[in-house]
């Protein structure tokens, strides 16, 4: 039995509906392939279903954070601290506007930024946080928004694998001065390519991300730039593709729910003997991939691909061990978080259109090594 970490054929069942919204678009008389009725169609249902009070639909999940760091006017002299395990665009977000992305350490555990951390990085200089959810890890947003208060700092959420997590009852995007999701392919909210979306409830950093993802254009005058914005705007196919697909998320989340139901089962064994760590924290029912926290993780991963079984690791290097960004840590500053995440983390499959033979397969794969 063969299962790849990612579904061989990412929209199977979409293929038809594909075809037909290219030629729909296509031959629409207005045609507008960007930022049309659309476009503006997606914005509207994720208003409905997120509560945010403005939706700004844009090309990608990292050109939303470039374009929320952009908003708050952070630029040479400023400081957001990121976590340090993590993936790239939160630290490029900020270092590509001439700040300093100061990388805080990340719960073992979680491998969510560590909130004790990030309040001992604040300086005078910091002018945000952006915390990141991880896999199916939400960070403790209910905290760090308390530190952000108390500190008079704003709060960017990457909430990129995020969509549809909910903790305490606030949606994942929801809880920052601006939050961030990405369209991905192979996001749980994946798209047929790129694309993402900036919340706010903040008119004016709406009004202002909405002019920057356009070239810094007010959307009423052509050629007039008000700011110095960047081309970030989200393509009329994807976004009605994206209508089609936002229609059946909750079934495709509750199924992965359900494979990582079973999984944590049938690992609570494993986890007894501190084999491996299931998914630990607050997951918010929202799993993009089930990422293991593995003993002999090296061991693991081979036995899994002699089985067929199609593993990933991610984020292998933290980021301050990155050679982008080795300016930006400090000589003698450790992240044993970080690195305990990067060198244990082993995500397995967990896409919606797994069988549940497959899906006992891996585990019974798994279950046999440690035996």
């Amino acid at each position: 039995m063969t299962i790849p970490f990612f579904p061989p054929d990412l929209f199977e069942q979409d293929r038809q509906v594909f075809k037909d919204l290219l030629y729909e678009v296509g031959t629409d008389p207005e045609q507008r392939f960007i930022l049309g009725r659309r476009t503006a169609a997606l914005e509207a249902e994720l208003r409905l279903t997120t509560g945010a009070g403005h939706v700004i639909a844009c090309s990608s999940g990292t050109g939303g954070l470039n374009l929320a760091v952009q908003a708050l006017g952070i630029g040479p002299g400023d400081e957001v601290v990121v976590p340090a395990f993590c993936c790239q665009p939160v630290a490029s977000s900020v270092a590509g506007l001439g700040a300093t992305p100061v990388f805080a350490d990340v719960d073992p555990h979680t491998m969510v930024i560590d909130p004790d951390d990030v309040e001992r990085l604040i300086s005078e200089r910091t002018r945000a946080i952006m915390p990141a959810h991880v896999f199916s890890i939400m960070a403790d947003m209910p905290r760090l928004t308390k530190i952000a208060r108390e500190h008079g700092v704003k709060v960017i959420e990457d909430a990129a694998v995020a969509e549809g997590a909910v903790l305490d009852g606030v949606p994942a995007g929801r809880w920052g001065d601006l939050g961030v999701f990405s369209f991905f392919q192979v996001k749980a909210f994946g798209t047929a390519g790129e694309g993402g979306v900036v919340l706010t409830d903040d008119p004016e950093l709406a009004e202002r991300v909405r002019m920057l993802r356009n070239h810094g254009q007010d959307g009423v005058h052509r050629f007039v730039h008000h700011h110095i914005g960047q081309n970030s705007r989200f393509d009329e196919i994807l976004a009605a593709f994206q209508l089609h697909r936002h229609a059946g998320f909750e079934d495709r989340l509750e199924r992965r729910a359900r494979i990582a139901d079973y999984y944590t089962e049938r690992f609570a064994p494993l986890a007894e003997r501190g084999l491996l760590a299931p998914p630990a924290g607050r997951n918010g029912r929202c799993y993009y991939v089930y990422s293991l926290l593995a003993r002999r993780r090296g061991d693991l991963r081979a036995w899994l691909t002699e089985k067929e079984i199609g593993t990933h690791v991610y984020y292998p290097v933290p980021l301050p061990g990155q050679p982008a960004f080795a300016r930006y840590a400090p000589e003698g500053r450790e992240w044993p978080g970080a690195r305990y995440a990067s060198d244990h983390n082993l995500a397995i499959p967990i896409w919606p259109h797994l069988t549940d033979a497959q899906v006992e397969y891996v585990a019974d794969s798994i279950c046999e090594f440690y035996a």
